[in-house]
């Protein structure tokens, strides 16, 4: 039998003056399909939408669609009514009573899975700002029963765990879905086809993110594709993709010896050893270090409370942490724009800081694309590689022909772009980059992360993204509300097990640290004193710990190296036997910071 189809698209085009948008497409949504649509900025992923839904109208073809089809469309564009309250935004056009509403399990999921009930159901609209507006469009369509749900950019303004919820909402849902993403793990989770808007055309494929890389590398093998660079690109993102987890590909459909051949004889994303020498000549011993510290919001809330943070040369830092936790903030304290509320920040003298803001009220709007790269620099170097002003803007998205544009006339995706050349072109060697994907297309966020992969400093980075963290970061560190900082030697993984066990414990908003779960009974009280002292010694062994940490990638490094082709056996044994030791006093450092922990805790 063959599946119900709700909204058919046939031979449809749209045209922009002499700019063809959609060129002849024909496509359809069935009862069941989990459809994500990708392509550049300015491609034509938001006119699809709209011609799909019925906001525009084809210049020519024909859309049909199913007799009374129940569907929401959340655009970038979607309003809400001003004179609206939250709550009433959000189920309002349920027709329900607020005691039918409040008792109904699923809509209160969603109103605590995006965060509504932490604007206040009784906010007016009108006091929200554009992210907390878009948040609330949304929860107003998941609280609906539909037969088609039609997002763009659903995850923009979603931490990482709201952007967890919300996949794991769709999937369990039984109406359809078209979603526009640049989130890729977003998109590989939840769905089952991807559309790519390219050229005016939109390419077919089943599956998620992984299986539209495997499919679109292989396509371009076959046709031997002259974007030559394009290639080498997803090849290099097809070998990384492949060296990792086996969940990465859920759903090879692919011929995998096909794929093999292509990443064959890839290096790896970087060279981090190579990377990490370079940074060290560049930044010497001391880069950015904050020593008791402590972060205060301007409610008065204590964020980060007798936090030492030492960034080493090369580290690649990704910062995750519940919203209001503090990460801007502290963020804004490593670049020494917040103030400390107590203790004291260091900064190495050959630091130069790169500081990627959310704001984009930075831009000098009276020049074009180009004047404004150059304003910064004319050329910049990548590790071995040297680039112009043009050539590093052309890598971003910037083409020769619009880079003569105005940047007042540049759309918001345009200017976030923009920024981030200029700030690249600074040639910083630490690099704090605020949620830099926002608005970027999945092509802008490979070149992206490929002139990352190549780029010797330090690197911290907040992020909703979960491959961007996993692809350019080496180690994730996580704000949970409890006023520490807290590594994640699981990555966001064990941030999201964290946070559902928090969950669970009936403490939403904060994560007790490990030692709290099995805290023996409150004993006499420390003095100020007293704890002080004990948590300088925690923070002393969290040093050591990390170094041994390092210690101990380098040790696994060389015994790969000694494996190899020139099999070594006494080198071999010498390694092994240091790791062990290496292991063996891991292990007591962190049995003693426990200790540390449950004498703090009481």
């Amino acid at each position: 039998m063959a599946p119900t189809n709700l909204v058919n698209l046939e031979q449809c085009s749209v045209s922009f003056g002499i700019r063809q948008v959609l060129d002849d497409v024909s496509l359809g949504v069935n009862v069941g399909d989990r459809i994500g649509v990708v392509g550049l900025n300015g491609g034509g992923k938001t006119t699809l939408l709209e011609v799909l839904t019925g906001i525009a109208e084809p210049d020519t073809g024909r859309v049909s669609r199913m007799n009374d089809l129940r569907m929401a469309v959340v655009t970038q564009r979607t309003e809400l009514d001003e004179s609206a309250a939250v709550g009433e935004a959000v189920v309002g056009g349920l027709g329900v009573e607020v005691h039918e509403w409040a008792g109904d399990a699923r809509i209160r999921s969603v109103l605590d899975g995006i965060g509504i009930h932490d604007l206040g159901l009784d906010t007016p609209v009108a006091d929200l700002s554009g992210g907390e507006r878009r948040r609330v469009s949304l929860a107003a369509a998941l609280v609906r029963d539909l037969d088609l749900l039609v997002l763009d950019e659903p995850t923009n303004h979603l931490d990482v765990e709201g952007v967890q919820w919300l996949a794991d909402h769709l999937v369990r849902r039984q109406s359809a879905l078209v979603v526009v993403t640049h989130d890729r793990w977003f998109l590989d989770t939840v769905a089952t086809r991807t559309w790519e808007v390219v050229d005016g055309r939109v390419e077919q494929y089943e599956g998620g993110y992984n299986d539209w890389v495997f499919a679109r590398a292989e396509r371009d093998r076959q046709a031997a594709a002259t974007e030559s660079r394009r290639q080498n690109l997803m090849r290099k993102e097809l070998a990384w993709l492949r060296r990792g987890a086996p969940a990465r590909t859920s759903k090879p459909r692919y011929r995998i010896e096909a794929a093999e051949a292509l990443i064959k004889n890839v290096p790896p994303p970087r060279d981090t050893i190579q990377l990490s020498s370079f940074a060290a000549r560049r930044l010497g011993k001391v880069v950015v270090e904050l020593e008791d510290a402590q972060l205060d919001a301007p409610d008065g809330r204590t964020l980060v409370r007798d936090l030492t943070w030492r960034l080493a040369p090369g580290e690649r830092i990704g910062l995750v942490g519940v919203n209001g936790s503090g990460k801007t903030t502290l963020l804004r304290a490593l670049a020494g724009d917040a103030p400390l509320a107590a203790g004291k920040r260091i900064e190495g003298k050959t630091v130069r800081i790169g500081w990627l803001r959310q704001e984009l009220d930075d831009l000098p709007l009276d020049q074009r694309v180009l004047e404004a790269v150059e304003d910064v620099a004319a050329r910049v170097s990548f590790g071995s590689d040297e680039l112009t002003a043009s050539q590093l803007a052309e890598r971003l998205g910037f083409s020769p022909a619009r880079q003569r544009t105005p940047v007042g006339d540049l759309s918001g995706g345009e200017r976030r772009r923009l920024q981030l050349t200029r700030v690249l072109m600074a040639e910083p060697n630490v690099l704090l980059l605020d949620e830099p994907t926002n608005d970027l297309d999945i092509d802008t966020l490979r070149q992206l992360e490929d002139l990352l992969d190549g780029w010797p400093g330090t690197m911290v980075v907040i992020s909703h993204d979960r491959y961007l963290i996993e692809r350019i970061c080496d180690s994730v560190w996580a704000l949970f509300g409890d006023g520490g900082l807290t590594n994640l030697p699981r990555g966001i993984d064990e941030y999201l097990e964290r946070r559902r066990a928090a969950g669970v414990a009936g403490d939403p908003g904060k994560v007790l640290r490990p030692a709290a779960a099995t805290a023996a009974p409150a004993g006499p009280t420390l003095s100020s004193g007293e704890e002080r002292a004990l948590r300088k010694e925690m923070s002393k062994l969290e040093r050591q710990l990390e170094k041994l940490a390092q210690r101990e990638a380098r040790l696994h490094d060389d015994l790969a190296a000694a494996a190899g082709d020139a099999l070594d056996t006494e080198k071999l044994a010498a390694l092994d036997r240091e790791l062990k030791d290496v292991t063996a006093e891991k292990d007591q450092l962190e049995e003693r910071w426990m200790e540390l922990g449950e004498q703090i805790e009481g």
